[in-house]
């Protein structure tokens, strides 16, 4: 590689990075347009956020060893331009369907690309020190793309429709591509590693039909479908595990479990990735139905959150050399604990700076945290396992996102549901969802129409807080386990960043 290239190659792949990253977050604010205009339900909106995370989560591993195989260059031209068709196909979606179809593609786009790009910083540069300069911007990146995601999406939305968000793909892949095909080296694939898209795909169809059960399940009750889809996915799920178990070169090593610290860390992956991208679409749905926000000063409101946890990954590994890793674990997942039940109690509105203090508070705990799973993770794994632990990593991540969303959209909607459907059958029949109830109520107009807006959001308002303080003492349980699981890894460095 020429002195002059790296750089720019450097440039090239960063650049490919940022919609992958900008689309885990910047759908967040788009939920009210997109619900009204193509009339989803509470659950369809649930799967429109986070199929794309649970897909990615499943196919980041097999698209790995497939890219080793193929040669970089060559996956990644394929992943963009597949990332470009479905954020065209879901820019035009005409129905709620065909927006989740094309969700599903964009995380095999977004799975095919983020691979490559760490392979191609860690194959174009051979200093250390470069490379670790390299993959300090990349991880910068990757922290600013998620931050500012409901900003660009309040700012799209203010001028356009819904469908912006998706769009705004385009013009950067149309940079990105060539910039792509002229800078980056062609390579010829040498990879022998087994391909597990057999197992991946159990393990997409798995979690879909799972998360399928439980969103299902708690908005309608439990029936035949609803059952069956739960047995169906955990069936999957636990044939997964078992052929990680017996398999000699597994697509995801499970046996890293057995160690206190990887599985702590993984669960603070898990959780903290999970509260951070739950947190942020209730809290966008709040500001734009409850409080009546446009979605540019939603998308404000909410920059002290992500700027937060933007900046706590590179806090987090300073404090982690300084005081150990158990002390910022264990006090990153009390603080986003004390955080949590704060916003739960406090009027969003009429304490404004309280609020963002909070939220501040929220997110740099959380990004901390996420830090300090990376740490506990790459530093107890074994180095010949570490692609192991780095791919285990990874999968949490997407996973705790996915999931997170889920967790947080159902808990919401049941409890919403639960309170209109006992207060006024009326407000019942307009949906499990506030989106619902505030489709309904633009359908009926006049007083009828404003009084089910304003029951609407009295109803999800209590929702939100009470899943807020659930949250909170879920998170911490997890600090009590963080500080017992963690003895003897006091002064672990950070492995990533």
């Amino acid at each position: 590689m020429h002195t002059a290239n790296r750089w720019l190659v450097l440039a090239a792949v960063m650049t490919a990075f940022l919609p992958v990253v900008v689309d885990l977050t910047i759908l967040h604010i788009a939920v009210p347009s997109l619900t009204v205009a193509l009339g989803a339900s509470g659950t369809e909106v649930l799967w429109i956020i986070d199929i794309y995370a649970l897909v990615m989560a499943g196919l980041l591993v097999p698209m790995g060893t497939l890219a080793d195989r193929m040669g970089y260059r060559r996956m990644l031209l394929i992943g963009l331009i597949l990332f470009g068709i479905a954020s065209t196909a879901a820019a035009f979606s005409p129905s709620p369907a065909m927006l989740i179809a094309s969700r599903a593609v964009l995380g095999v786009g977004a799975a095919m690309i983020m691979p490559c790009v760490l392979a191609i910083i860690r194959t174009t540069f051979e200093d250390d020190e470069e490379r670790a300069k390299a993959l300090g911007l990349w991880s910068v990146v990757g922290m600013a793309g998620a931050a500012i995601g409901p900003l660009v999406g309040g700012l799209l939305l203010e001028h356009f429709w819904w469908g912006s968000v998706f769009l705004v793909n385009i013009p950067v892949l149309a940079v990105v591509i060539p910039m792509v095909w002229r800078l980056v080296p062609k390579s010829v694939g040498t990879g022998s590693g087994e391909w597990n898209i057999a197992q991946a795909a159990l393990l997409v169809a798995g979690l879909v039909l799972t998360v399928y059960g439980i969103k299902t399940g708690m908005k309608g009750g439990i029936d035949g479908v609803v059952a069956s889809s739960m047995f169906a996915g955990l069936a999957l799920l636990t044939w997964f595990g078992r052929l990680q178990v017996s398999s000699s070169n597994p697509m995801l090593d499970l046996s890293l479990f057995l160690k206190p610290a990887i599985a702590a860390g993984m669960l603070m992956a898990f959780v903290a990735s999970g509260a951070l991208a739950g947190f942020e679409l209730v809290l966008a749905q709040e500001l734009q139905y409850v409080l009546g926000m446009s979605p540019l000063n939603a998308g404000l409101f909410m920059l002290p959150l992500v700027v937060a946890a933007a900046v706590g990954g590179p806090i987090g590994g300073h404090l982690a050399n300084r005081v150990g890793l158990r002390t910022v674990a264990t006090l990153s997942m009390a603080g986003a604990s004390s955080a949590l039940f704060g916003l739960a109690l406090v009027d969003l509105m009429a304490s404004r700076l309280v609020t963002a203090t909070l939220l501040a508070v929220l997110g740099l705990c959380l990004g901390i945290g996420l830090l300090a799973s990376s740490i506990a993770i790459m530093g107890s794994a074994p180095p010949e396992k570490a692609g192991a632990a780095g791919a285990l990593e990874s999968t949490g991540y997407e996973l705790g996102g996915g999931i997170g969303i889920t967790f947080f959209g159902v808990m919401v909607n049941s409890l919403y549901f639960s309170a209109v459907s006992q207060a006024s059958p009326a407000a019942a029949d307009a949906g499990g969802s506030i989106g619902e109830a505030m489709t309904t109520a633009l359908r009926l107009g006049g007083d009828q129409g404003e009084a089910l807006r304003q029951f609407a959001r009295d109803a999800f308002s209590e929702a939100h807080g009470t899943v807020l303080l659930i949250t909170g003492v879920m998170i911490a349980v997890l600090a009590v386990a963080v500080f017992m699981s963690l003895r003897g890894a006091e002064r672990m460095g950070a492995a990533r960043h």
